[in-house]
């Protein structure tokens, strides 16, 4: 059935569109790809396709080492295919209309190992301001899994280091509460008492991490701080700010913790944009297999 709607979309986008012959065999490849990975799964009918469905495609073919450009091709080929369905009311409802090309990194995180992330904690120099306000950052954003956003923006008062906790203002202006590990909690002590005064920050600056200026820290610098120690530490992957965000919320899940759980925590409104970290660990759920399946 889905091939034969493929079929139909093609000669759509060749007769009444005008797309060139390249464009259409390119169409052609990306979709008969992405049916032949539903039918895999045991879904046969295009009613049936949901959007984690589109992210774990996408997801299994990017741990095969596809190009992000390639992978964006894709989503546009399932994309354009999902909106002549509803065009053509063969489809009650479009489920790729929020999956947003430009944001795929988002979509498909690359997370850091654990082994990874205690290398980069570690790298910064524990004898000076910036490296303790640096290591301070980095446990906060591990630690609790904040945005780059949400950490530059955090105030003094948004802290409850005692209760264990922090205050951030995430998308859309929503408040929430974050658990801070023990770790976080002791750099953000040290740097709080020992380090940002010595920023000299006005009387009325409360940002927490601060520049050496004594105002507030952007999040280009942020980004180009965890960039340089990453590169320093011996990471090869491409390191970003979302990098200990992703890592934070694969870790979690490795070790047991509930999908609602890291949602609440990583404040997504919806449990399908957290549902992709079960399609990140995937060597845990192979040892878990071979652990306890009869043939394994």
């Amino acid at each position: 059935m889905m091939r034969t709607l493929i079929e139909q979309f093609l000669d759509y986008i060749s007769l009444e569109r005008g797309l060139s012959t390249n464009t259409r065999e390119a169409y052609r490849n990306d979709l008969v790809l992405f049916v032949g990975f539903l039918e895999k799964a045991g879904i046969g009918d295009v009613q049936m396709v949901r959007r984690q469905h589109i992210l774990e495609f996408l997801m299994a073919a990017k741990n095969e080492g596809l190009a992000t450009t390639t992978l964006s091709r894709r989503l546009v080929a399932i994309k354009v295919f999902f909106r002549y369905l509803i065009n053509e009311q063969l489809l009650g409802e479009n489920v790729t209309e929020t999956m947003d090309s430009p944001k795929l990194w988002k979509i498909l995180p690359d997370a850091l190992s654990e082994q990874e992330i205690n290398r980069l904690l570690q790298s910064p120099e524990k004898s000076t301001k910036l490296g303790k306000r640096n290591r301070a950052i980095l446990e906060t954003m591990y630690g609790s899994g904040l945005r780059v956003t949400e950490l530059v923006n955090l105030q003094l008062d948004n802290l409850h280091l005692h209760e264990g906790y922090l205050r951030c203002m995430g998308k859309g202006r929503k408040e929430r509460l974050v658990p801070i590990g023990r770790e976080a909690e002791n750099t953000l002590n040290l740097y709080i008492q020992s380090v940002r005064p010595f920023f000299e920050p006005s009387a009325d600056e409360q940002s927490v991490f601060l520049n050496k200026f004594g105002g507030p820290l952007t999040r280009q610098a942020v980004w180009q701080m965890i960039r340089k120690l990453a590169i320093e530490s011996g990471i090869s992957k491409k390191v970003s700010p979302h990098s200990l965000r992703h890592s934070f919320a694969t870790h979690l899940l490795a070790h047991g913790a509930p999908l609602r759980v890291i949602q609440e925590m990583l404040g997504h409104a919806d449990i399908a944009t957290t549902q992709i970290y079960t399609h990140v660990d995937s060597d845990r759920i192979k040892t878990i297999h071979q652990q306890f399946h009869p043939r394994a």
